[in-house]
C-alpha cells in the first residue's frame, strides 16, 4: 500500500478545486497529495453559472456573463437589472484544463486513473481500495456522490433539479446576448414545478434547458419535446443542436455533516454543499474549499470542519413547501421575485444575507404554506 498525507477521490469541479488551491499554497508543498479518478479529461461534461457581485477569481475562463436577467411567469414577468451583479457561466473544459495545467506542476499531486471500490477509516488513517490497488491517506476528501445515504431516509424530503439542455445555433440572429432567462414559468406546470432556463451565448447560439424542481424524473423524450415546444412558439424553426447535457442534482436538507468524521470529509454535492432550495454548486464549492484549506492549517478533526448555519433551517422549511405542494412553484418563486430586491434574493440564496433581510425575503413569498410548514416542523 501506497501512504499519502490527503487523498481526493474524484476530480470533478469540487475535487479539482481543493487540489488547486492546495497546489497554489506553499504550506502543501511538503504534503503528499493523491487524485483519484476514472477520467482525467472529461470534457465539456457541465455548464456551471453563478451570480457574483463584481470580479472574482474565475472570470478569466468565464464562457459568457449577463447583467440583465429574465424572469417569467403567469402572474409576473420582468426584464431585471441586476448589477452590480452579474451572472457568470464557467463551461467545465475550461475549468478543468486551467486547473489541471497548476495541478499538474506540482511534484507533490499525482493524478490517479483508477476506479474506487470503497473505502475504510481506521484508528489513525483511511484505507482506500481501487480496481487495480490500495492506498492509505491521514485524510481522505470524498466527492462520489452515493444518493442511497439520504434517498432511504424519511426524515428529510429529498427533490431533484432535473434537466434537459440543448445548445442550439440558428441561421438567423434570434437572440438578444445581453439578457438571461434566469426562468420561464410559462411552460406548461403538469403538476410539478417546471421552467426554461435559456442562456443566450451570441446572436445566433443559445443553452435552452427544461428543468423541474420535483421528485421524479422524467423520461428523456419528454424533456426534448418540452424545448422543441418553446423554440417552436417562438418560431424557432430551423436550428443544429451542437451539444445535448442532461444532469439531477439533490435538493435536500439532509444532514450531510453527519457523515463526515476525523479523518474523513465529503465534499461537494456528496458533502451537501449544493444549496439545498436552488441546486447551485459552484460558487458554494468555491468558498468551501477556500475555507477548508484555511481549516486544514489549524485542525486535525475533519468532522469539526461543518458550522451550523440559519440557512439550513431556511431551505429545511422551503423543502418541505416545495415537497408537499410541488405545483405551487411558479407562484411561489414569482411571489418572491415580485415583491424583493434581486440584489437581496442573490445574497439570501447566497447565504450571506443579514436578519433584515431574510426577513424581506420571508415576506415576500405567500406565508400560507410556510407557516404550515414551520409549525409542523416545530412541534
Amino acid at each position: 500500500m501506497t501512504n499519502y498525507d490527503y487523498i481526493i477521490l474524484g476530480a470533478g469541479a469540487s475535487g479539482l478545486m481543493l487540489a488547486y488551491r492546495m497546489a497554489l499554497d506553499p504550506f502543501f508543498d511538503d504534503k503528499s497529495i493523491l487524485i483519484i479518478d476514472k477520467e482525467k479529461q472529461k470534457g465539456n461534461d457541465r455548464t456551471w453559472c453563478f451570480w457574483e457581485n463584481g470580479k472574482g477569481e474565475w472570470d478569466h475562463i468565464l464562457t459568457k456573463t449577463w447583467s440583465k436577467i429574465y424572469f417569467g411567469s403567469d402572474n409576473f414577468k420582468d426584464d431585471i437589472d441586476i448589477l452590480p451583479y452579474q451572472y457568470k457561466m464557467i463551461r467545465s473544459e475550461d475549468f478543468y484544463t486551467t486547473l489541471l495545467q497548476s495541478i499538474e506542476k506540482k511534484s507533490n499531486i499525482t493524478f490517479l486513473n483508477d476506479e474506487v471500490v470503497n473505502f475504510t477509516e481506521l484508528k489513525d488513517f483511511v484505507q482506500i481500495i481501487t480496481k487495480n490497488g490500495s492506498y492509505v491517506a491521514s485524510k481522505l476528501f470524498n466527492s462520489i456522490h452515493n444518493p442511497e445515504l439520504y434517498q432511504t431516509q424519511k426524515k428529510h424530503p429529498v427533490l431533484q433539479q432535473h434537466f434537459v439542455g440543448w445548445f442550439i445555433k440558428t441561421k438567423e440572429a434570434f437572440f438578444d446576448d445581453s439578457t438571461a432567462t434566469f426562468m420561464d414559468f410559462t411552460v406548461p406546470q403538469n403538476g410539478n414545478t417546471r421552467f426554461m432556463y435559456v442562456l443566450p451565448i451570441d446572436k445566433h447560439t443559445a443553452l435552452f434547458e427544461y428543468t423541474l424542481f420535483s421528485k421524479e424524473l422524467l423520461q428523456f423524450e419528454e424533456y426534448e419535446e418540452a424545448i422543441i415546444h418553446y423554440l417552436n412558439e417562438r418560431g424557432i424553426n430551423d436550428f443544429e443542436i451542437k451539444e445535448k447535457e442532461k444532469g439531477a442534482i439533490p435538493m435536500t436538507a439532509f444532514k450531510f455533516s453527519q457523515l463526515n468524521s476525523k479523518h474523513i470529509l465529503n465534499i461537494g454535492t456528496a458533502g451537501g454543499w449544493t444549496k439545498a432550495s436552488t441546486g447551485y454548486t459552484f460558487r458554494n464549492t468555491a468558498k468551501k474549499t477556500k475555507a477548508l484549506v484555511s481549516f486544514l492549517k489549524t485542525e486535525n478533526d475533519l468532522s469539526k470542519y461543518h458550522k451550523k448555519s440559519k440557512f439550513w433551517f431556511y431551505d429545511l422549511i422551503f423543502l418541505d413547501v416545495l415537497a408537499n405542494h410541488n405545483e405551487e412553484g411558479a407562484a411561489l418563486f414569482a411571489s418572491m421575485f415580485k415583491k424583493a430586491d434581486v440584489k437581496t434574493i442573490f445574497k439570501f440564496l447566497d447565504e450571506e444575507s443579514t436578519w433584515l433581510e431574510d426577513l424581506k425575503i420571508i415576506l415576500s413569498v405567500p406565508p400560507k404554506r410556510f407557516i404550515q410548514a414551520f409549525f409542523k416542523r416545530l412541534f
